[in-house]
């Protein structure tokens, strides 16, 4: 009997598929969304480290505007993402799979009513007509 080695992708679109079944509340794609997400905030430090939750969240807020305009928020909201609250969920989901790391001092309250999402993805104040 042989067995197929499979990718990094299906690696990890397995383990992502592990973490839907155990909470369906969220869709594959968020997950796949806060771990680009993640790659974005820390690409935009001067040099690569850790980042708290906090700064997680509002890096996820400026990628989602980034990638969906203003759309995000409806985006996020067809994934299952509606509040900061949910971003922590996903992280420490994928840290308990082991697809992410945390520090000791690192905890879901991290990620505890950071901004309201109507507020944050609000796209008014981004798209404005000239008089």
């Amino acid at each position: 009997m042989s067995h197929a080695v499979l990718s990094p992708t299906q690696a990890l679109v397995r383990q992502v598929e592990k973490l839907c079944q155990k909470n369906p509340r969220f869709k594959p794609d968020a997950y796949y969304f806060v771990m680009a997400g993640l790659q974005y905030t820390v690409g935009q430090l001067s040099e690569p480290r850790h980042i708290t939750g906090q700064e997680l969240a509002q890096g996820l807020r400026l990628y989602a505007l980034d990638q969906f305009g203003p759309l995000a928020a409806e985006v996020l909201a067809y994934w299952g993402l509606e509040r900061t609250d949910d971003f922590g969920a996903i992280v420490f989901s994928l840290v308990e799979a082991s697809l992410l790391r945390k520090t000791e001092t690192d905890c879901i309250d991290d990620f505890r009513e950071l901004y309201n999402f109507c507020q944050a993805f609000d796209p008014e104040p981004l798209y404005t007509l000239a008089d």
